[in-house]
């Protein structure tokens, strides 16, 4: 199984910015799958994440209002809409897969299945 992720670059400070997924997933309709992100000298952080059928969402504090997660089941692929982006949105971010049909414990990322290898976000102020 492979995560690919991809749309990350230079963003100016209050600019969008949307990542893609694609995930090659025989079921792609039985995961959750979630978004985090990786500053240097950080920990991991939950960003969002999305139902197996894009009908719940759930989002970390500091990205609410900012960033919107949402999927496509026909063509398997889940995306990452970022607005308004701030300096401190500059990480490495992840997509990941969890074998799920709720949306308990997505915000935990010990709980994925399968993780991707990561797209840099850099943001100028």
């Amino acid at each position: 199984v492979t995560l690919v992720e991809s749309g990350g670059g230079l963003v100016q400070a209050g600019g969008s910015l949307r990542l893609s997924c694609a995930p090659s997933l025989r079921a792609f309709a039985n995961y959750a799958m979630g978004w985090f992100r990786r500053a240097p000298w950080e920990g991991r952080e939950f960003v969002a994440a999305v139902s197996w059928d894009g009908g719940s969402t759930k989002y970390g504090d500091s990205v609410k209002g900012r960033f919107t997660i949402s999927r496509d089941n026909a063509k398997r692929m889940v995306y990452l809409q970022m607005n308004n982006v701030k300096p401190e949105d500059a990480a490495v971010y992840y997509c990941a897969a969890k074998a799920t049909t709720t949306m308990s414990s997505t915000e935990n990322g010990g709980e994925y299945d399968y993780w991707g290898q990561g797209t840099q976000v850099t943001v100028s102020s």
